[in-house]
């Protein structure tokens, strides 16, 4: 049954982080994902310092505040001080990162919130969690809980805010024009991503939050241009990966967290390769 879990919070880890993937990659924010996912440490450690505890509630208000001001100071450094995107990302989730380390050093030292906890957080750890029970008849760890209601959020808001997200991605200028407001949605996306970042911390970590956010939507960019088509082969890949990976993991006796990494790897690199529209290979054959 532990195998069952620890596929399932991959799963669900994968489908949340790919749905929101497509959106980055596709909006050229894809290292946006790379620095919520460490910017949002002071956020989680002020949480802390301020509920005296490690309950979900106050760490994902503290996550979210802060990746949303990484996102603000990101277009600040970016559109006012005329830095580069890059650059802009550089310094601020650097900075953000180190300010959370230094406070965790001084002032929570002693709580399950380290560096390590954050970077490389275990999955396996999730089939040793007790299981709750929410719904009558339905048990399973609380990190399983989280994750399922996180993707379930994320999915509502994609389907009921298809055309302000479809609008504010391809077309900002016309979004506009139209009274479609493009800073609103691009903070609920932020939100959206700094949530499901701080939810997957301690089951599978920052470094395979990162993974999941950029490869599954990188592959299904190679492999069809509709969108829709694109944010199902993003999250089938994710799932895929998460099977996959666990297996290897099993097999090479490895991180479960690395191992699907890896596996995004390889799926990334047979889309680079054999991609119906843009593979290298299937290019060739058509000469």
């Amino acid at each position: 049954m532990s195998d069952f879990w620890i596929i399932l919070t991959g799963c669900l880890a994968s489908v949340s982080c790919g749905l929101l993937g497509c959106f980055l990659i596709l909006r050229q924010m894809a290292m946006v994902g790379d620095a919520i996912s460490h910017a949002v440490l002071p956020g989680i450690v002020i949480a802390f310092l301020f509920s005296g505890s490690l309950d979900s509630v106050p760490m994902l208000i503290g996550a979210a505040t802060f990746g949303v001001i990484t996102t603000y100071l990101i277009e600040l450094f970016n559109k006012k001080g005329g830095l580069q995107k890059d650059a802009s990302i550089g310094i601020t989730f650097t900075w953000l990162f180190a300010i959370g380390v230094i406070l965790i050093s001084l002032y929570a030292d002693d709580v399950h919130i380290d560096q390590d906890c954050v970077l490389f957080g275990e999955i396996a750890y999730v089939a040793l969690e007790p299981l709750v029970s929410y719904i009558p008849g339905l048990s399973a760890p609380s990190t399983v809980w989280v994750l399922f209601i996180v993707m379930l959020l994320i999915i509502a808001m994609i389907i009921f805010g298809y055309k302000g997200l479809f609008l504010t991605t391809f077309d900002p200028s016309f979004a506009a024009a139209i009274g479609v407001s493009t800073v609103v949605w691009h903070y609920l996306l932020m939100s959206a991503v700094s949530v499901t970042t701080v939810v997957s911390f301690e089951s599978v970590g920052a470094i395979l939050v990162v993974a999941l956010l950029i490869a599954p939507a990188a592959t299904a960019y190679l492999i069809t241009d509709k969108l829709p088509k694109m944010l199902v082969i993003a999250a089938l890949v994710g799932v895929i990966a998460s099977f996959g990976g666990y297996y290897l993991a099993v097999w090479l006796d490895a991180s479960v967290a690395a191992a699907i990494a890896s596996v995004l790897g390889i799926e990334f690199t047979l889309a680079f390769l054999f991609s119906p529209q843009d593979g290298i290979i299937i290019k060739r054959l058509r000469r």
